[in-house]
């Protein structure tokens, strides 16, 4: 049976990651021009801690309960190919192109990335739950790598839907509806995990093989683009620091 500690940390958690989606709000009160200049750092920041939370806290959860085991990188696998669908199928991106802001740009796929979006937010929260489920430590780590990797998305998303043709209150409330998408795929989650004994060490190879690859197939190659020396280094800084602050974080545990 699932403890109410388990219920209220990950309902908590998936509260503030919704609220997250917000957060364009914010970017309008600050200036478009001014997000420019340093998302692309929020960008690397983000990278790192989804490597970091997938190499230093969820395989290693894995593999000390199970061992590195085949299924084990099924669920690997299955997390990246399921990811490589999202994008390439549904033809939904997470958006984190900083030209996403320009006034020119237009998407013509508004419904679409409302619709990945959900999904997507679907996964966070069924990632998020099984995270706690394992323990404390390991969903504050996930559920802090989950944060830092949507406010650039955020950000993204309220552009496009802007772009879109949305007005700036309708982007923002259909946003926060999209990411109760969060809720719905904690509960479902949480409930599995009462009638499936030991399904959340089904979700966590999925959910480091859902970083790895949201982190390198589509945070880092957006950096590449930078090719100048003194922004690069402070690409590299921010990665490393995402690294570290996942480093921190196992002294919870």
């Amino acid at each position: 049976m699932i403890s109410l500690t388990t219920w209220v940390y990950t309902l908590g958690s998936i509260t503030i990651v919704s609220l997250v989606s917000l957060i364009g709000a914010v970017a309008l009160s600050f200036g478009v021009h001014r997000i420019k200049s340093w998302l692309l750092l929020f960008v690397s920041f983000s990278a790192g801690t989804l490597l970091g939370d997938a190499f230093l806290h969820l395989l290693p959860e894995v593999t000390e309960r199970e061992g590195l085991t085949v299924k084990a990188s099924f669920g690997v696998l299955a997390g990246i190919l399921v990811w490589f669908i999202i994008e390439k199928f549904i033809q939904w991106h997470h958006c984190h192109h900083v030209h996403e802001f320009e006034e020119d740009h237009v998407h013509p796929f508004a419904i679409l990335n409302l619709i990945g979006d959900f999904l997507h937010n679907i996964l966070d929260g069924m990632i998020i739950a099984a995270s706690f489920l394992v323990s404390i430590p390991v969903g504050i780590a996930t559920t802090v790598a989950v944060v830092l990797h949507e406010i650039p998305q955020e950000l993204s998303d309220f552009g496009v839907l802007l772009h879109g043709g949305f007005s700036k209150g309708r982007a923002l409330l259909l946003n926060f509806l999209s990411a109760l998408g969060a809720l719905f795929g904690a509960i479902f989650a949480l409930f599995l995990s009462g009638q499936i004994e030991g399904i959340e060490l089904l979700f966590l190879p999925f959910a480091a093989g859902s970083f790895i690859y949201i982190a390198t197939a589509d945070l880092l190659p957006e950096l590449h683009k930078e090719t100048r020396i003194a922004e690069s280094l402070k690409q590299l800084i921010a990665l490393l620091a995402g690294i570290v602050v996942m480093a921190l974080l196992l002294l919870l545990e």
